[in-house]
C-alpha cells in the first residue's frame, strides 16, 4: 500500500512594526511554490504596546501558533529615554570622577544664550566613587578596593536603584578591575541588570562610555519587561519559536538576549525601515538614496550610497546623550501626521515638535483632537481622503478641521485657509528638508545624485514637493510605503558589531595585533550568527576609525581586508579625509583610534515584487482610475485623477496632479511631475526641477 502524500505545513514569518501612532503587521505566508503577503495596520496602544502586537494578528486571524517566526521592531527603549521613563539607575565610578556624565563635553542644550537644562539619566546621589586606577595603557595604579565596591552597591540597593552600571577610568585598556566589581555586584545585586561599560563598549572617551552604559541600564529592565511580557503572552497563545527583536544597527538578536545590550535596540523602529529600503532598492538596480519616512509622530531620514546604508556609532539620542554603539545613521525631527500646526508666543506660525499622536491624534480621527495638525492641513487641500482613512471609523467633519484652521491659523496671520494649510505644509517641509541636508550635503553627498525613497503612512504625500525643494531628480515609492518598517523586519539580517580601542601612532602600530584583533571579531560574529540560524551567506566588513594627531573627531575608513600595511592605512585614510574634507595634509601623522568588524549573516532573500497581488492589478491604466478630486496646489484648485495603488498595471505611467491611493498611504503626484510603475510595482516619480 502507498503511503498518502503528506502536503508541506504553510511557513508563516511575520514581521511587526510599533509605531508612535499605527503599530504593523507584514505576514509571508509560503504554501509550497505559492506565496503572498498579507497587512494589517492597527492604532498603537501606548498603555501596553505588546497588546498592539495581539490586535495586529488578531484582525488577520491569524493563530501564533501557527506563526514559525516572529520579527519585531520596537520604539520602547527609545521613547523611554526621550521621556524619561526610566528605571532608577545607579553607577559606581572611579574615584573623582562620579560628574563626568553630567559634565559632558561643555556643550549646550541651545546654541545661542546661556540658559538650557540637563537632566542626567543618573541623579548625583546615585552616582558613587571607590579607589581604583587604570591608565590608559592598561597598567594597575590604584588597586580595586573591594570592600568599597561592596559598600557602593549595599548603598545604591537601599536607595531604591534597580540597575548598575560599572564604569571605571581606561577600562577599555585593562577591563580586570570592571570585571572584578561585575562578580561581587553579581554576588549582591538582586537582578541581572548589571551593566560593565567595557563589556558593552570597548573604546575610549570616557563621557561617551559612560552615557552608553548608562542608556543600557537605564532601558534594561523597561526592555527586559516588555519583551518578557510580549514572549508570554504569545506563548500563551502557543506561539513556541524564538521572537527575534530589531537592534539599531539593522540587525537582529534573540529576545532572550536583548536586554542585555539594551542600548542597541535604540532607534530599532527606524533601521529596520532603512533595512527595507536598501532591499527594495536592491531588487529595483538602484545603489543610492535618501530614505524618507514620514510617520504619524515624526520623519526619519537616512542615507545609503552603495546598496549600504549609512551605519555611525557616534549618534545622540538626545542632548547630553551621546550613544556609541553602531547604528544606522537615522536622524530624526518633529514633523509627522500629527504634528500639531500653531502660532508661537511672537505670532509666527510652527510645526511641531508636539504631536497628538494616537489618542486623540489629529482633528480628522474623531477621538476628541481641536488642534489642527498636518495631516488636517492636507484634508484641507484635499491632498487626503475625507471618507476613508486608515484606522479612522467616524464621519470625517471637515468643516470642523476648516473652522480649526481658521481659528488657530489663518484669522490671525490674514490668510485664507487654504493658504494657511499650504503654509503648514510648506513649514513642515523645511524641517524635513534639513534633516535631508545633515545626512548628506553636510557630509560631502549631493542631494541630486540620489533617489528620494519615501515612505510611512504620510511621506508619499510630501515627497514630490520635498524632492523639488532639495532639487532632488527621482522619488521612489515602494508598493507598501506604510508597511516598510514592518518589512525591514522581515528582510533584516543577523548582526554583530566590535570595536576594540587602539590609540596608537600609526607609525608604531602593530600589524600583527591589528590583524588579531579583526580576526578574532570576525571568528565571534560569526559564532554569534550561527547560534541563530537560518543564515545564508556571511559578509564581514572591516573598518578603523582614524584622525590626524591633534584633531577630536574621527574619520572611518573601511578596510579591504584584516591584514593591512601601515603605508596603505595612512593612504586610506588620506583618500577618505580628502573625500570628507576637499584638503590633504601630509605633514601630519595619522593615528589610529578604533578598530570596528561588522559580522553580517545574511537570510534568505524577500520577494519584494509580491507585495502587491498581481491578480488585482487592472489591464489598463483607465480601469485603475477610480475617480476625480480637487485639490489645492501652488495657489490654486486642480483636478487631480485618483488611482487605486493595487490596481496599476506594470509599466504604467501618470502625469500629475494624480492621488494614489493604498490602505497604507496615499501617493501625490504633483503638477508637472510623471510617475511609472517599474517591475516589482514600486511607483518611480520624475520630478520637475523648476
Amino acid at each position: 500500500m502507498t503511503a498518502p502524500v503528506l502536503a508541506a505545513p504553510v511557513r508563516r514569518i511575520a514581521g511587526i512594526d510599533i509605531g508612535g501612532t499605527f503599530t504593523d503587521l507584514l505576514l509571508l505566508e509560503e504554501d509550497g511554490a505559492t506565496r503572498r503577503t498579507r497587512l494589517a495596520k492597527i492604532p498603537t496602544t501606548p498603555d501596553n504596546r505588546g497588546n498592539a502586537v495581539l490586535a495586529a494578528l488578531a484582525a488577520l486571524d491569524i493563530a501564533p501558533s501557527s506563526i514559525d517566526l516572529i520579527i519585531h521592531g520596537t520604539t520602547a527603549s527609545t521613547n523611554a529615554v526621550l521621556e524619561r521613563k526610566i528605571a532608577r539607575v545607579g553607577l559606581i565610578t572611579t574615584a573623582g570622577f562620579r560628574d563626568i556624565l553630567e559634565l559632558g563635553r561643555r556643550t549646550r542644550p541651545k546654541p545661542y544664550g546661556m540658559r538650557g537644562t540637563f537632566e542626567p539619566l543618573i541623579t548625583r546621589e546615585n552616582r558613587l566613587e571607590v579607589a581604583e586606577r587604570i591608565d590608559a595603557r592598561g597598567n594597575i595604579l590604584t588597586p580595586l578596593d573591594e570592600r568599597a565596591v561592596a559598600a557602593a552597591i549595599k548603598q545604591l540597593i537601599a536607595q531604591g536603584c534597580e540597575a548598575l552600571v560599572i564604569h571605571f577610568l581606561h577600562a577599555y585598556a585593562n577591563p580586570a578591575h570592571e570585571k572584578r566589581a561585575g562578580e561581587i555586584a553579581t554576588a549582591l545585586w538582586p537582578n541581572a541588570y548589571i551593566t560593565l561599560g567595557s563589556d558593552l563598549l570597548s573604546e575610549y572617551r570616557e563621557y561617551e562610555r559612560g552615557t552608553t552604559a548608562a542608556v543600557n541600564a537605564a532601558v534594561q529592565p523597561i526592555i527586559d519587561r516588555y519583551v518578557r511580557q510580549l514572549a508570554a503572552d504569545l506563548e500563551a497563545r502557543g506561539y513556541k519559536r524564538d521572537l527575534l527583536i530589531m537592534n539599531g544597527n539593522g540587525g537582529t538578536v534573540a529576545a532572550k538576549n536583548v536586554a542585555k545590550d539594551a542600548a542597541k535596540t535604540v532607534m530599532s523602529g527606524p533601521a529596520s525601515g532603512v533595512m527595507a529600503a536598501a532591499a527594495t532598492l536592491a531588487a529595483s538596480g538602484l545603489t543610492n538614496a535618501i530614505t524618507y519616512d514620514m510617520g504619524g509622530t515624526s520623519t526619519d531620514v537616512a542615507l545609503i550610497a552603495g546598496g549600504i546604508p549609512e551605519v555611525s556609532a557616534e549618534l545622540s539620542i538626545d542632548y547630553g546623550l551621546p550613544i556609541h554603539v553602531p547604528m544606522v545613521d537615522v536622524r530624526t525631527v518633529g514633523a509627522g501626521g500629527g504634528s500639531i500646526a500653531a502660532l508661537n508666543s511672537a505670532g509666527m506660525l510652527k510645526v511641531g515638535p508636539e504631536s497628538a499622536g494616537s489618542n486623540p491624534g489629529p482633528i480628522c480621527f474623531g477621538r476628541g483632537g481641536t488642534r489642527p495638525t498636518i495631516t488636517d492641513a492636507n484634508l484641507v487641500l484635499g491632498r487626503l481622503p475625507p471618507n476613508k482613512l486608515t484606522a479612522v471609523s467616524t464621519h470625517i467633519d471637515l468643516d470642523a478641521i476648516r473652522s480649526a484652521v481658521a481659528r488657530d491659523i489663518a484669522t490671525p496671520l490674514g490668510l485664507s485657509i487654504e493658504a494657511a494649510a499650504e503654509a503648514t505644509l510648506a513649514l513642515a517641509n523645511m524641517h524635513m528638508a534639513g534633516a535631508i541636508r545633515a545626512v548628506s550635503l553636510s557630509r560631502g553627498h549631493d542631494p541630486r545624485d540620489f533617489v528620494l525613497f519615501a515612505f510611512g503612512g504620510a511621506g508619499p504625500l510630501h515627497a514630490v514637493a520635498l524632492a523639488r525643494e532639495l532639487g532632488i531628480p527621482e522619488v521612489l515609492v515602494p508598493a507598501r510605503p506604510g508597511m516598510t518598517n514592518a518589512l525591514g523586519c522581515l528582510v533584516a539580517d543577523l548582526r554583530q558589531d566590535y570595536v576594540q580601542t587602539l590609540n596608537t601612532p600609526l607609525e608604531t602600530l602593530d600589524e600583527t595585533r591589528f590583524t588579531q584583533i579583526l580576526s578574532d571579531h570576525a571568528t565571534r560574529g560569526q559564532i554569534a550568527n550561527a547560534a541563530y540560524g537560518d543564515v545564508v551567506s556571511t559578509v564581514v566588513t572591516h573598518a578603523a576609525e582614524m584622525q590626524f594627531r591633534g584633531q577630536t573627531h574621527l574619520i572611518r575608513v573601511a578596510l579591504p581586508s584584516a591584514s593591512i600595511t601601515r603605508a596603505e592605512l595612512q593612504s586610506l585614510f588620506e583618500a577618505a579625509y580628502f573625500q570628507r574634507f576637499q584638503i590633504t595634509m601630509p605633514e601630519i601623522k595619522a593615528q589610529l583610534v578604533n578598530l570596528t568588524t561588522s559580522v553580517i549573516g545574511q537570510r534568505p532573500t524577500f520577494p519584494i515584487g509580491e507585495l502587491l497581488d498581481p491578480t488585482l492589478r487592472a489591464t489598463s491604466l483607465a480601469a485603475a482610475r477610480t475617480g476625480t478630486r480637487r485639490i489645492y496646489a501652488s495657489g490654486q484648485w486642480l483636478d487631480a485623477a485618483i488611482y487605486n495603488r493595487e490596481a496599476l498595471p506594470l509599466a504604467s505611467t501618470i502625469d500629475g496632479p494624480a492621488i494614489v491611493e493604498q490602505l497604507d498611504a496615499t501617493t501625490v503626484i504633483e503638477p508637472g511631475a510623471r510617475a511609472h510603475v517599474d517591475p516589482v510595482g514600486n511607483l518611480r516619480i520624475a520630478v520637475r526641477i523648476s
